[in-house]
C-alpha cells in the first residue's frame, strides 16, 4: 500500500470529506435495521399483525404480505432518520469545516491522504459538558482503505494534538451498531464510560443507545505514530507548522519511526491556547 500522509484539512478537501462522512454513516443502515428487528416490541408487533391477519381472513399470503410491508416500511424509517442526521451534519460543521474546527480554539481537523486522494477524516474539539477533554469527531475510513492502520494513525494524532494542548482526556461517542468502532476505540485505551438512549422520538423507538469512551492521557504514555506516516497538521505555536516543502524534506524514510510529530516540534517555546 502507497505511504499515508496525515496531514491538516484545507478548502479543497470539503467535498471528499463530506463524501467519506456520508459514505460512512450510511454503511450502519443494515446493522441499524437488523438492531430494529432485534427490539422485543418489533418482534411482538410483527408476530399481533401476522397472527391477527392469519385468524381472521383465513389465509396465510394476506398475513405474509403484511409483514413483509411492515419490514419494508421499517427500514424505510431507518434510511429515514440517517438520512436526516447525514443532512443535519452537512447543514452545520460540514458546511464549515474551516470555521468549526480550523479557525476555532484548541479544534482542528485532519485528512489522510493516499496518492493525493483523501481517504480517511477525524476532528476534535472542546466538548462542552466534559471541560478539560477535547471531542473526537467525525472518525470516517473508506472502505477500500481499511485494515491499514490509518484509523489508529488518526487516534494517536487527535490523543497528541490534546495533550500538547494541555487537556487531560479525549472523549468520544460512538452507537450500539458501529461494532468496529467500538472495538477500535478499545484496542487505543479508550474505556466507556456509559451508555444512553438518544433523546428524540424517533430512537426511543428504535432503543438506539449512544456509548460513551474516554482516553484519560495522564494514564496514557506519549506515542506518536509508529507506522509510514508523516504529518504537516494544525500549529501548536507560531513555530509548530511546517510549511510544505520543509515538512516533505523532514519526512521520515519508509519504515523508520519520526520520534514526534512536526506539529508538536516548538511546543515548548510557544504554545497557543
Amino acid at each position: 500500500m502507497a505511504a499515508v500522509q496525515i496531514r491538516r484539512y484545507r478548502d479543497d478537501d470539503a467535498e471528499a470529506a463530506k463524501e467519506i462522512f456520508t459514505l460512512g454513516i450510511s454503511e450502519h443502515v443494515p446493522s441499524s435495521f437488523m438492531h430494529l428487528l432485534k427490539q422485543p416490541p418489533t418482534q411482538m408487533l410483527l408476530m399481533c399483525v401476522f397472527c391477527a391477519l392469519l385468524t381472521s381472513s383465513k389465509s396465510f399470503l394476506l398475513p405474509v404480505l403484511a409483514v413483509t410491508l411492515l419490514l419494508a416500511g421499517a427500514r424505510q424509517f431507518v434510511v429515514h432518520i440517517f438520512n436526516r442526521y447525514i443532512d443535519t451534519s452537512l447543514r452545520k460543521d460540514l458546511n464549515d469545516i474551516a470555521g468549526t474546527y480550523m479557525r476555532a480554539k484548541d479544534s482542528c481537523f485532519w485528512v489522510a491522504e493516499v496518492d493525493g486522494r483523501v481517504v480517511a477524516t477525524v476532528a476534535c474539539l472542546p466538548n462542552e459538558d466534559a471541560p478539560g477533554c477535547l471531542e473526537l469527531k467525525r472518525m470516517s475510513v473508506r472502505r477500500s482503505h481499511r485494515g491499514a492502520g490509518i484509523a489508529k494513525a488518526l487516534c494517536r494524532t487527535v490523543a497528541d494534538f490534546t495533550r500538547d494542548r494541555g487537556y487531560a482526556a479525549v472523549v468520544l461517542f460512538t452507537s450500539v451498531v458501529q461494532t468496529d468502532a467500538q472495538k477500535l476505540y478499545e484496542h487505543m485505551g479508550y474505556e466507556k464510560m456509559r451508555e444512553f438512549v438518544v433523546p428524540e422520538l424517533a430512537a426511543k423507538i428504535t432503543n438506539f443507545t449512544l456509548f460513551e469512551y474516554r482516553l484519560d492521557l495522564q494514564k496514557q504514555p506519549c506515542r506518536c505514530s509508529t507506522v509510514k506516516y508523516f504529518y504537516h497538521l494544525c500549529p501548536v505555536g507560531s513555530s509548530g507548522l511546517q510549511p510544505p516543502a520543509q515538512a516533505a524534506a523532514r519526512a521520515p524514510q519508509r519504515g523508520r519511526v519520526r520520534s514526534r510529530p512536526p506539529w508538536m516540534e516548538g511546543a515548548g517555546r510557544a504554545r497557543s491556547g
